[in-house]
Order: C-alpha cells, then sequence, then structure tokens
C-alpha cells in the first residue's frame, strides 16, 4: 500500500531542510576560509619611493608571518598592492580602486601628509579604514584612521627642548619640503622656539621634489644659526646635505636635527656627510634588546643582508599587528567593527610596548634622539623615561583656528596639500 500523498511531502520537506543545512554550512565554511583581501599604498615609483618601498616590505613581512601562523579567525590574508606614486591625486585615486573594487577590509599606507590629506575623505565616506606610519604635523583626529607614527608633541617638540638643554643651541634655521608637513610643524616650532626665549633666524622651503639647496646653504651661511631643523623629505635632502658640505659647514660647525631622515635615507647619501648630525624618532635599528635583535635579523634574512630598519619601517610592522588584533577582538575583518576595537590594543613592537588612544586612534610611544654615526647607523643620545601620549592639536591654539590654518594652506595652493611651483605663497 502506497504512503498517503501528505507522507511523501512530509518526507521531502525534510530532505530538503537537510539538504538546504548543509548547503548553508558549506558556504559558511567556504566564507571563513575565504582571503582576507588587505591594500597596501605606498610610493612604488617618485620621489618617495625611496622612503615608502622598505615600509611596504616591512607590511608584506607582518602579512607573512600572520599567515605563516595560521592567519586571523583562520583565515588567510590577501594582498592587493598599489603605487601612489608620490602625488596626492594618484594616491586617492587608489584608495578609492582599493576599497571600491578589489573590496579590502583595510589599507595599510601613505607617507607624506598630503597623500593622507587627499585619501582621508575616502575612507570616511566609505566608513573604512586606513593604517598610518609615519610621523607627521598632527592637527587631526580621524576614527577612519589608525595613527602609528608620531604628533610633533612626541618627536619634534620634545627634539628642539633637547637641543636648548643639551648643547645650548639658541638660534634655529629652519628648512623643509614645501607641503603641509613642514609648514605646519615649522609654525608650531617657532611659537616653542620663541616660548624657550630662542630665535628662528631663517626659514626656507624646496619643492617635494626639487635638488635646489645652494640658495637656502647661502642663507645658513649668512645668519650663523647654532643648529638647523631639517623637516626635508626624499631626495631633497642629499641635494641640501651635499650642498652643506661644499659651502664648508660641517656637523661640528652647525649641527642639524632631522625629522624624516632615517637609516633608510641615510643609505642613499653619502655618510661623511651626516655623520655627527642627529634626528629623533621613536625607534633605531640599533635599538638594544632582543625583540629589537630578532626583528632586525628576520627582515634582513627576508630581503637582504644589506637593508636596514627604521621607524617607519617598524610601525608599518606592528601597525599589522595591531589590525591583526583588532580584527579577532570584533570577531569579523568588517571595517566598521574593527575600528570599535582598534583603541583597545597594545602590541610588544620592536621598539618596546606601544598601545593605540583609545580616544584620538594616535599611538603612545617612548622617543629616541640619535647621532648619526660614519656607518649610517645612530648612536641613541637620549630616550623618553616612558611613552609619551599623542596630542593632536597643540593647546595654544583652538582646534577651530588649527582647521582654519590648514584650510587656509589648502585654498592658497590651489586646494592641494602641496605647494604648487607657481604657488603665491612663497614665504613663511
Amino acid at each position: 500500500m502506497k504512503p498517503p500523498h501528505w507522507r511523501w511531502l512530509f518526507l521531502a520537506t525534510i530532505v530538503l531542510s537537510i539538504a538546504a543545512v548543509l548547503l548553508g554550512r558549506s558556504i559558511n565554511s567556504q566564507a571563513s576560509r575565504r582571503p582576507i583581501r588587505v591594500g597596501i599604498l605606498h610610493s612604488q615609483t617618485g620621489t618617495m619611493a625611496i622612503s615608502e618601498s622598505p615600509v611596504r616590505d616591512a607590511t608584506l613581512m607582518a602579512i607573512e608571518e600572520i599567515n605563516a601562523s595560521g592567519g586571523i579567525l583562520g583565515r588567510p590574508i590577501e594582498v592587493v598592492s598599489a603605487d601612489g606614486q608620490s602625488k596626492e591625486a594618484i594616491f586617492a585615486s587608489q584608495a578609492e580602486w582599493l576599497i571600491v573594487d578589489e573590496q579590502v577590509s583595510v589599507v595599510f599606507g601613505c607617507w607624506t601628509s598630503a597623500s593622507r590629506k587627499a585619501v582621508r575623505p575616502i575612507f570616511e565616506r566609505h566608513q573604512h579604514l586606513l593604517f598610518y606610519p609615519v610621523q607627521y604635523e598632527g592637527l587631526e583626529q580621524s576614527p577612519n584612521i589608525v595613527y602609528t607614527g608620531t604628533t610633533p608633541n612626541q618627536q619634534i617638540l620634545p627634539a628642539v627642548k633637547w637641543c636648548f638643554d643639551n648643547l645650548g643651541a639658541r638660534s634655529f634655521f629652519l628648512v623643509g619640503s614645501d607641503y603641509v608637513f613642514p609648514r605646519t610643524v615649522n609654525t608650531i616650532l617657532r611659537t616653542q622656539i620663541s616660548a624657550l626665549q630662542g630665535e628662528v633666524v631663517g626659514e626656507e622651503y624646496m619643492l617635494l621634489d626639487s635638488e635646489q639647496a645652494d640658495a637656502i646653504v647661502a642663507k645658513i651661511v649668512a645668519t650663523k644659526p647654532d643648529f638647523i631643523l631639517n623637516t626635508l623629505n626624499g631626495h631633497s635632502n642629499h641635494a641640501f646635505f651635499s650642498s652643506l658640505r661644499a659651502a664648508g659647514i660641517a656637523a661640528s660647525d652647525i649641527p642639524t636635527m632631522s625629522f624624516s631622515i632615517a637609516e633608510v635615507e641615510l643609505l642613499n647619501m653619502r655618510y661623511d656627510q651626516t655623520q655627527g648630525d642627529y634626528a629623533a624618532w621613536t625607534y633605531f635599528q640599533s635599538i638594544a634588546s632582543e625583540r629589537n635583535t630578532a626583528f632586525v635579523k628576520r627582515f634582513q634574512d627576508r630581503f637582504g643582508s644589506d637593508r636596514v630598519t627604521d621607524d617607519p619601517i617598524e610601525a608599518g610592522y606592528f601597525g599589522v599587528y595591531l589590525w591583526k588584533q583588532a580584527v579577532e577582538d570584533a570577531g569579523t575583518d568588517k571595517p566598521s567593527a574593527v575600528r570599535t576595537k582598534v583603541g583597545n590594543q597594545s602590541f610588544p613592537a620592536p621598539q618596546g610596548i606601544v598601545s593605540i588612544d583609545p580616544e584620538t586612534h594616535h599611538t603612545w610611544k617612548t622617543l629616541r634622539i640619535g647621532r648619526i654615526r660614519g656607518d649610517g647607523q645612530f648612536d641613541i643620545v637620549w630616550t623618553s623615561d616612558y611613552p609619551v601620549r599623542p596630542v593632536t592639536f597643540p593647546i595654544y591654539q583652538s582646534r577651530e583656528q588649527w582647521e582654519q590654518f590648514l584650510e587656509d594652506m589648502y585654498r592658497d595652493w590651489g586646494q592641494s596639500w602641496s605647494k604648487p611651483a607657481d604657488s603665491e605663497r612663497d614665504k613663511p
């Protein structure tokens, strides 16, 4: 006797339900093993490639280490790489491409503040997430950016105070690349130097890719400052130091404190032209610790024994691990969820413990001042007693005043964060 029709329907429903559950599990299992796509956005060409390409390498190394240990949430990381070409407009278009077309979960990248300023509106519009690994001028705070470099109160201002206290410097010449970072930093420095009863005897700028430094050096010769404060970026540094030495200015005569020259940049400069000068960073390759020694060895084993590590390299490296921890805490790689967990993160970086400030998404870091050796490394001559809290907006002006300062600069430069060659904003 055949079963009634309803029994066939009942059995069919059970079979279909079981099949749906199994299919759902299969889909979920496949999704859980699907790679997490991340973007790396650095200049591989142009004047900033010398500085940015090694940061890209360190970011890749951290990703490789994480993949070798099982990935994140059981999923491997897949890299999508883009070249900013040292141009802020290219950075902006590549950021849009990574987020919209490639659907990455996070982007690690940018160096100059001009490039970061160019991409910030894109990350905010898409409610996405950028890890930015370089020291900068401050005056910014975005829930869509994690700043693993330093603000001026963590690097530049303490270094200038150190020059006053330890080297007797009272007069300073400010030289920088002509874009938002040096212009803003030097505005802050003028106030600090005045408060310390010092004097700024000159302030000059070079276009970001310029190698014409002789006119600036002639002014340094004429004004005879106690110290030079240098915020030049890229290849301009080589031209500047070559011109200084050609003019007969040795480090023993007028020392330079640099804020964008590290071990990587020194590889491409003559050591005899920089030996005895200074730089301020939170990380140097010469830090004597087991953790840092192991980090340097891994980096050189991966990329070559002639390679060096530096502050932005280290920040690019530990930024990946901070993101990994936030993803694991969120239980997902979705940027909106990860952003809520970033402020809880600390990590034992090669420089020591670093922590993300939950209010500002900036990083607490320990400052070090190094004196350049004849081999292109640094003797660390001073270290802060503890990690320094990041201050994004100097307190002697309101946040609104600082933001207006930036807006005026952007407008004067034809809605650009770098000074165009024909800009009327030629004077400090």
